[in-house]
């Protein structure tokens, strides 16, 4: 890890994003203890930025301050992450949808690479690796979206970020053969510029994993959502094992 005691005068800005991108990255996972002796050493900072870090992150409910014990990388139960989901459900559609009104044709081929090494397989078992394409590609569909208030909203409360804490999976909630079909289909979507079905596509992957979370039956893939989007006159343009939260009080149902 670099040294950043000697280089950058923000230390705790900088303390704070290495910290968050370790937490991101899985490297410190949820319920890991963080050992601030041994981070700040890492670092080359003292104790007093990396505090400051720490208690940020605890605004950001990424880190948790447990008395007389320190700091731990924030679990969410079951209940919690339902609630991102579907806050991601109704945010990353709306992105999805402009996304497909704004992406660009080099936007379009970055789009088409995502997933590329994975299609065709029968069966994928890097779920550490499946798990880093699926948060770049959540991301990038935001980025094209080209709405300052929109990532913001989503960057900085982390709702992406929460998403990928569940413990068992590498932080997916359902195998990748399973969703593999529905990102290529959001992808398929977007780069026709189609945004009804962008978004409906990208609401219905959310509803899946909310479905699989709280043991609803997921709608079928026939079945359409029905968002009106005459309001916001937007065209339409293209063509037509068990899994646990860690300490999580309630348990999820298996695959």
């Amino acid at each position: 890890m670099k040294n950043i005691g000697t280089t950058h005068e923000n230390l705790d800005q900088k303390a704070y994003l290495i910290i968050k991108a370790m937490i991101n990255d899985r490297r410190l996972a949820p319920g890991d203890k963080i050992s601030q002796e041994q981070l700040a050493g890492e670092l080359g900072i003292s104790r007093t930025p990396l505090i400051s870090a720490l208690k940020y992150l605890e605004k950001e409910k990424l880190v948790e301050a447990k008395p007389r014990r320190g700091f731990f990388v924030r679990v969410f139960d079951q209940q919690e992450m339902v609630s991102i989901f579907e806050l991601r459900e109704v945010l990353e559609g709306l992105a999805a949808r402009r996304a497909a009104i704004a992406v660009t044709d080099r936007q379009i081929d970055q789009l088409r690479h995502f997933f590329s090494e994975y299609t065709g397989k029968s069966q994928i078992t890097n779920y550490r690796n499946y798990c880093r394409e699926d948060r770049r590609f959540h991301n990038f569909v935001t980025e094209i979206a080209a709405r300052e208030f929109l990532e913001s909203i989503l960057s900085s409360y982390n709702i992406i970020s929460f998403s990928y804490q569940l413990v068992s999976s590498e932080g997916l909630v359902r195998s990748p053969d399973e969703t593999l079909g529905e990102h290529l289909t959001i992808i398929d979507a977007i780069c026709s510029r189609d945004p009804v079905a962008a978004e409906n596509m990208m609401r219905r992957h959310f509803k899946r994993t909310i479905a699989h979370l709280t043991g609803v039956t997921a709608p079928n893939p026939a079945d359409q959502l029905d968002i009106d989007l005459d309001n916001d006159n937007v065209p339409h343009q293209g063509k037509g094992g068990k899994a646990s939260f860690g300490n999580s009080r309630t348990p999820i149902r298996p695959y």
